[in-house]
């Protein structure tokens, strides 16, 4: 399996790619402002799954293919960026009402839906997608055989560390966002702030990557 100096090094590398907030961190600080502590861990959840079906589809071969097709890798990215947009021009517009979501019992149909959404930014983060195709097999001994699970146990240490930050992201923002809680006026300003985000960074994502 993955020998410990290859773990580790791999490990550092993720931890430097992980504390710069991308695409993943920014949709969970932004959930956090717009609807709170919940959101903002279910919406962790869903990218950590997310994630994890990137780096199962690099492990058995799919995300070279990605790596290697501008077109391929250009429509996912064009996916992820609308899809971010539309999340933050109805969180905007449903801004009004989170004084509501504050204080009401969340749906089991909500939390699911904000799962989905958070696996949806997850699997098409291009951050990651370029980091799993390009950077995580050159950490694997090839002579030691077992690649794909060496591949999975690399992509397990990328999971925890990006848990942890983006929990640490996430409960951050929720609790400056409690704080504006005890307000309908402020609330409602958070929560556009939120919407607000989410937009930019889905003209981010668009705008950025690879080009060649």
């Amino acid at each position: 399996m993955v020998s410990a100096d290859r773990l580790l090094a791999f490990a550092a590398m993720s931890f430097l790619l992980i504390v710069i907030p991308g695409p993943s961190v920014l949709f969970v600080i932004g959930r956090a402002l717009a609807q709170g502590r919940r959101a903002a861990l279910t919406t962790v959840a869903g990218n950590t799954v997310g994630a994890y079906v990137l780096i199962v589809a690099v492990a058995f071969g799919i995300g070279a293919v990605v790596e290697r097709s501008v077109l391929v890798f250009t429509v996912l990215k064009l996916v992820g960026a609308a899809y971010l947009v539309f999340l933050g021009v109805r969180t905007w517009r449903e801004r009004g009402s989170l004084q509501a979501a504050v204080t009401g019992v969340e749906a089991a149909q909500s939390s699911l839906r904000t799962f989905g959404e958070g696996f949806a930014v997850g699997v098409t983060n291009p951050k990651t997608i370029v980091f799993f195709a390009a950077v995580l097999p050159q950490f694997v001994d090839r002579g030691q055989g077992h690649v794909v699970g060496q591949m999975l146990v690399l992509g397990l240490v990328f999971n925890i560390i990006a848990v942890v930050s983006d929990m640490v992201w996430g409960l951050a923002a929720s609790t400056a966002r409690d704080w504006f809680a005890g307000s309908p006026q402020r609330l409602s300003l958070v929560g556009g702030v939120g919407g607000l985000t989410m937009i930019g960074l889905g003209v981010t994502v668009a705008a950025t990557g690879r080009k060649d």
